[in-house]
């Protein structure tokens, strides 16, 4: 019999039992005095970057908590490799409390108050990522000055709007189906006669869009036609809405899209940027 247990044991290895974590990310705290709170951060990093001394460019994602997107973008983050043309990053995910106070400003439209009464903190919190949380990452992290924002629906707004309000926050900004109906479209109404003022070289936007109609279709337009009617130099941007995706669904496509335009690789930027001019996106240079 003990020889029947024995084939058995180096058949089923050590134990039948055995189980080992998988790891995708680390979560940190960080004490905000702008907040006046704790807020949780979450860190993918791509395979290496603890034993090798090379710096890597940051995505920031918006709603980043585990139990929000950060595991579905650490996902997409884990596809970076030369042959995917895609280049190795940091995703950084700031997990949420309450959403729509950090991420929409005020408005004076009142069913907006009425449908998100806390909304109204966004100024704060972009505060808190650039001089609290931007910091706290490069401290602890090895990472370059290449840094991307990335949000959907009310995060897309608060993506557009940062990119109006403090552009030179990061380098690129990607906006999934934002919710520019949001105060009476009063960031989308306004972008024209403030476009001239911004200093965008240098900075990229990827917006794009479901099949959401409406409101929604209308803003994202008429951002579009705002930033092609400015023509801004050195400032690089692209649109392509999704129909084929409804706002349940866009967030993997589109974040995927945009991960492999924002951090393609050298070798992969001429060939790309080609045939999006060609398709009239609109790249301005």
């Amino acid at each position: 019999m003990k020889w029947r247990a024995l084939v058995l044991l180096l058949l089923l290895g050590p134990s039948a039992d055995a189980q080992e974590p998988i790891v995708v990310g680390t979560s940190y705290e960080l004490v905000s005095k702008i907040l006046g709170e704790t807020r949780r951060y979450n860190v993918y990093r791509p395979p290496g970057h603890a034993e090798s001394e090379e710096s890597y460019p940051v995505l920031y994602l918006l709603d980043g908590g585990v139990n929000e997107d950060f595991i579905h973008v650490a996902g997409i983050a884990s596809l970076a490799a030369e042959f995917r043309k895609i280049r190795p990053f940091l995703v950084v995910g700031i997990e949420g409390i309450d959403r729509y106070h950090d991420l929409l400003p005020p408005t004076r439209v009142d069913a907006d108050k009425e449908h998100l009464p806390t909304a109204g903190g966004a100024a704060d919190f972009r505060r808190f990522l650039v001089e609290e949380l931007q910091p706290a990452v490069r401290e602890r992290f090895r990472v370059t000055d290449e840094s991307v924002l990335l949000g959907e629906s009310v995060a897309g707004h608060f993506v557009v709007e940062t990119l109006v309000e403090q552009p030179r926050a990061f380098t690129g900004y990607a906006a999934v189906s934002p919710s520019l109906w949001w105060n009476d479209r009063s960031l989308e109404r306004g972008l024209g006669e403030r476009l001239g003022a911004l200093d965008l070289a240098g900075r990229s936007l990827y917006p794009t869009l479901a099949d959401e109609g409406g409101e929604m279709e209308e803003a994202v337009g008429g951002v579009a036609a705002a930033l092609e009617a400015a023509a801004l130099p050195g400032f690089v941007w692209r649109y392509e809405p999704m129909p084929e995706e409804s706002h349940g669904t866009i967030l993997h496509p589109a974040a995927l899209e945009a991960v492999r335009w924002l951090f393609a690789t050298d070798a992969a930027k001429e060939s790309l940027l080609r045939p999006w001019a060609a398709a009239a996106v609109r790249v301005d240079a």
